[in-house]
């Protein structure tokens, strides 16, 4: 049990005269939690980052092969191009949102503000992580796509086959797009929401030292 924990145990043995002195001791306990939690957010949100900037860049720039593959699929449409800046653009967006939120609560002195800084990180961690989950969808729908038209191996393997084949091909596309979306989801689910439970909850303790 940690000293917080401790001091929320005291709180409630207390009368209502001590418990006022409570609270300026709980406070800047959560505010200081709160405060980890979000730069803690903000740090893997900017290691994420840096990863998919490792996975995109390296293998493209090392292996000639990769990047004539790719070059073939997308057929110099520049969709790939649009693709991979859109999301960086998304993660550099949600690195600063992130960051205006660590800020935010780092210099909030009242409890409402904490908590409202509070809910509003808890929404950009959530439409993060939501949009995640649909571009990692469509980023597979249309890589199959391409993949299925341009690329002259699958396209000659694939042109005989018949409608059951056919069928079987699209119901494995979609167990793969479903498999890889739910482990990016676990991912998620592990890190920003053990967190964001953490967030939470320092959210409900605020709300009772508000009543």
């Amino acid at each position: 049990m940690d000293e917080l924990d401790l001091l929320k145990k005291d709180w409630k043995k207390q009368d209502a005269e001590h418990k006022k002195l409570s609270v300026t001791d709980i406070y800047p306990m959560l505010h200081k939690k709160s405060s980890s939690i979000v730069k803690t957010l903000l740090y893997i949100s900017i290691a994420e980052l840096l990863f998919w900037i490792l996975v995109n860049t390296i293998p493209y720039i090392v292996s000639d092969s990769y990047r004539s593959k790719l070059e073939t699929m997308y057929a110099n449409t520049g969709l790939f191009t649009a693709l991979t800046i859109f999301s960086y653009a998304v993660i550099l967006l949600f690195i600063y949102l992130l960051f205006k939120a660590y800020k935010s609560i780092s210099v909030t002195d009242n409890a409402k503000r904490l908590m409202e800084s509070i809910l509003k990180t808890r929404k950009i961690i959530k439409y993060y992580v939501l949009y995640n989950l649909i571009m990692a969808g469509i980023s597979l729908i249309i890589g199959f796509y391409f993949t299925f038209t341009n690329d002259p191996k699958v396209m000659s393997k694939i042109s005989h086959f018949n409608d059951k084949q056919m069928l079987f091909l699209y119901g494995f596309m979609f167990i793969t797009i479903t498999i890889f979306v739910a482990i990016i989801w676990l991912f998620y689910k592990l890190i920003y929401g053990w967190l964001l439970k953490r967030l939470n909850r320092n959210y409900k303790e605020l709300k009772k030292l508000e009543v």
